[in-house]
């Protein structure tokens, strides 16, 4: 099921994985993503280079899609020392030869940071290519509407003068129950 959201722009982008022979020897292989292709095709796992034990899978196409109500992640993004694309994966034990499926791309950190709270997913950042940065900032232009800060006033605050905490009026007390005990003087 695919959902339509008004003024969301997206684009199909290309998602390149590497495989390279692990560095311990619990891990054969390390995966890792390594660049992007926007305005690519649709894809399965397509060998672009193999060079000894190292291969670069054009692993999947995912939309890269932007949402006006994420402006602000984005305008984030776009202020970092080095902006960047955020890709998810997900494990996929039922293909051990690629055992990973791209599940989403994205320019928000703030949607990055809650897959990273998973164990499962593993989140990839790439740098933003500068004409990929252009459209987003373009876009961010159109639907960023800045929110003025409006500091939360207490409302349920008692100005009566009526003093709290004497505590239960049936019990004998010399002072309120919140207050320390004072010492008594014996009398000699």
């Amino acid at each position: 099921m695919s959902f339509v959201f008004p003024n969301s722009q997206s684009i199909p982008l290309g998602v390149v994985i590497r495989k390279s022979p692990g560095v311990t020897r619990w891990a054969k292989w390390a995966w890792r993503v390594v660049d992007m292709v926007p305005g690519a095709g649709s894809t399965d796992w397509t060998v672009l280079r193999q060079q000894g034990q190292v291969t670069d899978y054009l692993a999947a196409t995912v939309p890269l899609q932007l949402y006006p109500s994420d402006t602000e992640a984005y305008v984030h993004e776009l202020q970092a020392r080095s902006p960047s694309i955020y890709v998810v994966l997900n494990p996929d034990p039922a293909r051990p030869e690629t055992p990973w499926t791209v599940s989403l791309a994205t320019a928000s950190p703030y949607e990055a940071q809650d897959y990273c709270d998973s164990d499962e997913a593993l989140v990839e950042k790439l740098p933003m290519p500068d004409g990929m940065r252009a459209w987003i900032a373009d876009f961010v232009g159109k639907h960023h509407v800045e929110e003025t800060f409006v500091k939360r006033k207490r409302k349920n605050m008692k100005v009566d003068g009526a003093e709290d905490g004497i505590g239960d009026p049936r019990i004998a007390q010399d002072s309120d129950v919140y207050r320390a005990p004072r010492h008594r003087r014996e009398a000699s």
